[in-house]
């Protein structure tokens, strides 16, 4: 049913829809909404393995990235060679993976004039990580994984990643 008058108030188009109050203000709600962020958003954590890298925080002073490579279990994996000593590299990553909005678990740490290694465990919704790295003098190495769930076999770094 098509009426057109000159007047705004009968205009009508198709199902019925007024054209200057429902459609426009649906159309305009949808658009504010998207602009502010309250429009429906995606989530890493039940994402592909290419969100998860988003969720992998990159160390300060990191000389070299490896990844993100695929790994099992539909994971990610990143490496980093970074400069600093290893207690404090592996203690401000726990930090970033924190304000990242991990839920981080303390496997093993230790470390020995600067000189030491660390594994994490972590959480962020049904989201896994596991984050571990070590070094001596003023290099780590740190290797990441994220999987959408926590894997069977949740390796990172070192050996058997593929």
């Amino acid at each position: 049913m098509n009426i057109s008058t000159n007047t705004n108030n009968t205009q009508r188009v198709g199902i019925g829809f007024p054209r200057n109050s429902t459609a426009r203000a649906l159309l305009a709600m949808a658009i504010t909404a998207t602009a502010v962020g309250l429009a429906a958003t995606s989530y890493a954590d039940e994402g592909p393995a290419s969100q998860l890298q988003s969720l992998i925080p990159t160390p300060a002073s990191t000389q070299i990235t490896d990844g993100p490579a695929s790994i099992p279990d539909n994971g990610t994996h990143m490496h980093f060679w970074v400069n600093g000593s290893a207690t404090d590299v592996l203690g401000e990553y726990k930090t970033a993976l924190e304000h990242k909005g991990w839920a981080v678990t303390v496997v093993s740490s230790e470390g020995w004039g600067g000189a030491g290694s660390a594994t994490y465990t972590a959480t962020r919704g049904t989201t896994y990580g596991v984050f571990s790295g070590g070094g001596s003098g003023d290099r780590t190495d740190l290797h990441a994984c994220a999987w959408p769930s926590k894997p069977s076999n949740p390796n990172c770094g070192g050996g058997n990643r593929g």
